[in-house]
């Protein structure tokens, strides 16, 4: 059982990830795909008037700040568009793909943040009337259910709140969630990125391997912007049970089985 994360940056060659997608399944390897889709919201938001707003926590979080009409833009184009289109590109590679966004089935239940802390220009900001969560629970049972039909399920980052509204939910702690629900062997977050790397400007300075124990102390050291939730999300995998975590590029050729034979930076207990 593998669970793969397809980044939201365009820099990730989804043709090629699909491709390698397929190719497990064609094996009788169960997969599991989340995907992101924080470059064509931004794309669509800009288009409609209503420009992304990212905020960054005090510990160094980045994130979107989703107000009610950026929630409803969010869930057209992620749920929608995005979806769509990775399960249209699977069913033409011979996967028949089921996408899913967290509310069906309450695939994803979360919680709410409702009020978030933002640090802008040196200040402490509090803003109100957010749409993001944090997942609490995984029906783990729903993808049980679909992958012993033989289908491969394809989640957008979306959960059903305590109040039964939608929730902006990052994208690589649902498959960390995902992936801990459902016991699987590994976790894969394809980026644009060959990996976490001591210095973010020279790609040279990748960190190939770390143990679980030290993973906190690397994110705290090293992880910038996006990196920063992706190294959070390996842990809360690895907590979770996950055997292994990879990041990996999603450029290459062939990303998924580069990542699984070892490509990028491999986060295990």
């Amino acid at each position: 059982m593998i669970v793969a994360k397809l980044g939201g940056s365009m820099g990730t060659d989804l043709d090629r990830a699909l491709a390698d997608i397929a190719s497990l399944v064609g094996e009788g390897t169960e997969v599991v795909v989340v995907h992101g889709g924080s470059k064509e919201v931004d794309r669509i938001s800009s288009a409609l008037g209503k420009p992304p707003r990212y905020v960054t926590s005090p510990s160094g979080f980045k994130s979107r700040y989703t107000d009610r009409e950026t929630l409803e833009i969010y869930v057209m184009v992620v749920a929608g568009r995005v979806n769509k289109l990775v399960v249209e590109r699977l069913q033409a590679l011979g996967v028949n793909a089921v996408g899913l966004s967290g509310l069906d089935g309450r695939l994803l239940r979360g919680k709410r943040k409702g009020v978030i802390i933002a640090q802008e220009d040196g200040k402490k900001r509090v803003l109100r009337g957010d749409y993001g969560g944090t997942v609490e629970a995984v029906n783990a049972g729903l993808l049980r259910l679909l992958l012993g039909e033989g289908y491969t399920p394809v989640i957008a980052p979306l959960a059903l709140g305590r109040e039964g509204e939608p929730l902006n939910v990052d994208g690589d702690r649902v498959a960390a969630a995902v992936a801990a629900a459902l016991g699987a062997e590994a976790l894969v977050l394809l980026t644009d990125v060959s990996g976490l790397l001591s210095d973010p400007s020279d790609p040279s300075t990748l960190i190939p391997h770390i143990p679980a124990a030290r993973a906190r102390e690397h994110m705290e050291r090293y992880a910038r912007g996006r990196m920063k939730k992706k190294v959070h999300a390996a842990i809360s995998a690895l907590e979770g049970g996950v055997g292994r975590v990879v990041i990996a590029d999603g450029r290459k050729e062939h990303p998924l089985r580069r990542a699984l034979g070892g490509e990028g930076t491999v986060i295990r207990s």
